[in-house]
């Protein structure tokens, strides 16, 4: 379970996580769909002017044909044959308006006036000579018409396409793109009138493509808001499904951040609610079994889960950086609930709390250790710090001065299962120490393990030319007890004597005995 040294992240950074882990994915989802309607609509908007084009170039094929067929009757009379001839391109060539033959720059027979007709022929209105997309005749005014002009020396013949055909196929290629159909100046939109004045630009998926046969280009696009529109018809299966997994994210998000902080979460409510108390242990003389004193130990009483052990809750308030105040919190409970019973206490009564690398980083706990002794009549406690080796406590000028001060203090300094840890021999060259506590497993194989005695033997002579004191932990069989007071061992501690009670049955405990 993650943990943080510095601790839970506030409310309000947490609800904005997890609003930004929903938000976020419901953003980028819709970000992805915005851009792929736009790719569709691009794609469709290039589609859509090709199928224009070729509609297009197959209506100028026909007008190319007719005025193909025509041209060699330019300059022959306008009789009958040749007003006959005109009038059946009309026929057989789709989408062909009209026919039209010149001489010399001026046209004099069509189609559309049953015979002679004259009017001048200006080359410049035409697109390279070939092409002019022009708002009507003397016949259909404000109508579109697009003329085909093929010329060969001074014979000149002219096919036009009705501006009908021109708009049904500028609106029915495309359900969604817009189309435009620009020869040179000269644009025409769907309303079927011939502009020219600057083509407007589209704001979504614009497209331009140009005739490879042809002087005219198609300009396709959609208007302002048309990929909303497009998304709102074709993807709210999709949408929903991002909001959906955008609503999953922020979820998850809330509960990962809720496993991975609140064990730390957890541990300052609970110190802030009090509900880390003392529970004191017996601590014997070896040779009189006199109570001597007791070792304090930290047990947390959740509302809800009743009494946790300590090792389900101390390493983690250890890595979380909490195990400090943990200790001064637990330090100002003892004072308060064993200075009433100082007069029960035997003079120099032994009280013993733990402590941790996290301690000994400044010198904090001389002010802690000055205050807990301060509760007490002079001389009536001797408090005993045990250094635990979950952590390695470094010898810097720290820790030094720290020993130093709480040695001046009159506080002692005791190394907590000797034996078993990496650094305890470490401890013992570097820091000032009073006492040695052995450890457990080497007092449980008393009569069991032969190498094990050895090395408790061992301790036990180690601390004897030292001249340091021993606390055997764990006794519980006459055996151990019977076995350690025969080696000299100072003081045992262990469920022989007592388990750890709170604080009102062990001064009743400690009455009786």
């Amino acid at each position: 379970m993650p943990l943080t040294v510095k601790g839970p992240r506030k409310s309000t950074t947490r609800h904005l996580i997890t609003l930004l882990s929903g938000v976020l994915p419901i953003v980028f989802g819709v970000v992805i769909l915005y851009l792929q309607a736009e790719r569709t609509l691009e794609q469709s908007t290039a589609e859509t002017a090709g199928e224009a084009v070729r509609q297009f170039d197959l209506m100028l094929d026909n007008t190319a044909l007719a005025a193909q067929e025509l041209l060699p009757l330019a300059g022959h009379e306008c009789d009958n044959q040749t007003q006959l001839a005109l009038r059946e391109q009309v026929t057989r060539r789709p989408f062909v308006r009209a026919t039209t033959l010149s001489w010399q720059k001026s046209i004099y027979c069509s189609s559309l006036f049953g015979g002679n007709y004259v009017s001048p022929v200006n080359p410049d209105d035409y697109v390279n000579g070939r092409l002019w997309l022009m708002n009507g005749n003397p016949v259909t005014p404000d109508t579109a018409l697009l003329v085909y002009r093929l010329t060969q020396g001074d014979q000149g013949a002219f096919a036009s396409i009705d501006g009908y055909h021109l708009t049904n196929a500028l609106r029915l290629i495309s359900r969604y793109a817009d189309l435009l159909l620009q020869v040179g100046p000269n644009w025409l939109a769907s309303d079927g009138k011939v502009h020219d004045t600057t083509p407007p630009v589209f704001a979504v998926a614009h497209y331009q493509l140009d005739s490879k046969r042809y002087v005219y280009s198609i300009e396709a696009g959609m208007p302002e808001g048309e990929v909303w529109r497009y998304m709102e018809a074709r993807y709210p299966a999709l949408f929903s499904l991002v909001v959906f997994f955008g609503v999953l994210a922020g979820i998850l998000a809330h509960w990962l951040q809720k496993r991975s902080s609140s064990p730390t979460r957890e541990l300052q409510r609970a110190l802030g609610a009090n509900e880390f108390v003392p529970y004191f242990q017996p601590v014997v003389r070896g040779d009189t079994r006199q109570w001597a004193g007791c070792e304090v130990l930290m047990r947390w009483k959740h509302p809800k889960e009743g009494l946790v052990r300590p090792d389900l809750f101390i390493p983690l308030a250890e890595h979380s950086g909490l195990i400090v105040p943990m200790t001064r919190a637990l330090m100002r409970q003892t004072a308060a609930q064993l200075a009433p019973h100082a007069d029960s206490l035997i003079a120099g009564f032994h009280v013993g709390i733990n402590i941790t690398a996290s301690h000994c980083h400044d010198l904090e706990l001389v002010e802690d250790c000055r205050e807990f002794l301060a509760a007490f009549p002079p001389g009536q406690v001797t408090l005993v710090l045990e250094l635990t080796e979950r952590e390695l406590i470094e010898p810097t000028d720290i820790t030094r001065q720290l020993f130093e001060a709480l040695h001046n203090l009159g506080v002692m300094i005791a190394i907590d299962d000797f034996g078993t840890g990496h650094s305890s021999l470490g401890y013992l060259r570097n820091f000032n120490v009073d006492y040695l506590k052995i450890d457990q497993s080497f007092v449980a194989m008393i009569g069991a393990d032969a190498l094990s005695r050895h090395i408790l033997d061992s301790i036990i002579e180690l601390s004897a030319k030292l001249e340091l004191g021993i606390v055997a932990e764990g006794v519980e069989t006459d055996e151990q007890c019977q076995y350690l007071a025969a080696q000299g061992v100072d003081f045992l501690q262990g469920y022989l004597f007592g388990r750890p009670m709170p604080c009102a049955e062990f001064i009743q405990s400690l009455h009786s005995h």
